[in-house]
């Protein structure tokens, strides 16, 4: 049996876990990106064919964008780890508590430990996972739009053992999404809670038994399908935050049907970073707690 345990930050005394009065988000410049490997199929032929420079400035614009309805705090990048301007997968993040990945391949376990020691500085406790036990961080587990319980993925990166265990650290309940596509090796690619009661989501991806989960729990109205063209475009990774959506160029009429759902949608050139299968969600990790759409604080100072 897999528990859980907490690591509190090193300081003497109290200390208050962060509160955020307005939508928050960890974000990681990509100093260091490229594609250096084959972990996933959107990385097949684009070995080192992404443009730092290009990359930058993708990065930059979803950077203002997100300042403009959210703050933004930076983790600094780091020579060796190139996937970590993905930092969305590194962490679960809910009431001051964050729930670490343990990432399936090697190539990406170095990232941990400088997103560790910046939670742990920032003042978060840190539910720790098992290294046997792969999980991947909001890359495949995500809060409801209430934060009032979890759907997590299974098949590709993180395993179904974990599940539990994560979703113990805020005694929520988990709904569990078995992934049959591949392509779709993450939940974020295929599946995007968004706020007023909407699920956006990729039928494909799943298998028969976790469409049926998907029904029972949101109306056909509140259900927006992507076909298979918008979700190999991204169609899924958004930022959402209130009635805002970020989202990376699709190719349809997906950016007028959230429209026309209520949504304001900004859409953003970020091809470097789907060559390594990633989009706008996959850059930026929720630090905040569902629900906080609102308030006024300081951001970063502009990269």
């Amino acid at each position: 049996m897999i528990t859980g345990s907490l690591s509190s930050p090193s300081v003497s005394g109290f200390s208050p876990l962060p509160h955020f009065n307005r939508p928050t988000y960890l974000m990681c410049p990509p100093e260091w990106y490229d594609v250096d490997y084959v972990i996933n199929p959107w990385m097949a032929g684009n070995l080192h064919r992404p443009s730092r420079d290009t990359a930058f400035m993708q990065w930059k614009g979803l950077y203002q964008e997100l300042r403009r309805i959210a703050d933004v705090r930076l983790l600094h990048a780091r020579e060796g780890s190139p996937d970590m301007v993905f930092v969305a997968h590194a962490a679960l993040v809910q009431h001051g508590l964050a729930a670490v990945s343990s990432f399936a391949h090697p190539q990406r376990q170095t990232e941990e430990q400088p997103l560790r020691q910046w939670l742990q500085e920032a003042g978060f406790l840190l539910w720790e996972t098992p290294r046997e036990t792969s999980f991947e961080g909001e890359g495949d587990a995500l809060f409801d739009a209430n934060g009032g319980h979890l759907w997590a993925a299974h098949g590709v990166r993180t395993c179904q053992i974990s599940h539990r265990h994560v979703a113990d650290a805020w005694h929520v309940p988990v709904i569990s999404l078995h992934l049959v596509d591949p392509r779709f090796y993450h939940l974020d690619l295929c599946f995007a809670p968004l706020s007023g009661g909407y699920l956006m989501y990729f039928p494909g991806a799943f298998d028969a038994a976790s469409l049926d989960k998907i029904k029972a729990a949101y109306a056909a109205d509140k259900r927006i399908v992507v076909s298979e063209l918008e979700a190999t475009q991204f169609g899924c990774n958004v930022i959402n935050v209130g009635r805002n959506i970020l989202m990376g160029t699709v190719g349809t009429d997906l950016a007028e049907r959230l429209r026309g759902r209520g949504f304001e949608v900004t859409e953003l050139q970020l091809g470097e970073f789907e060559r390594g299968g990633g989009s706008a969600k996959s850059l930026a990790l929720r630090l905040s707690d569902m629900g906080v759409t609102h308030g006024v604080s300081a951001g970063e100072p502009a990269v």
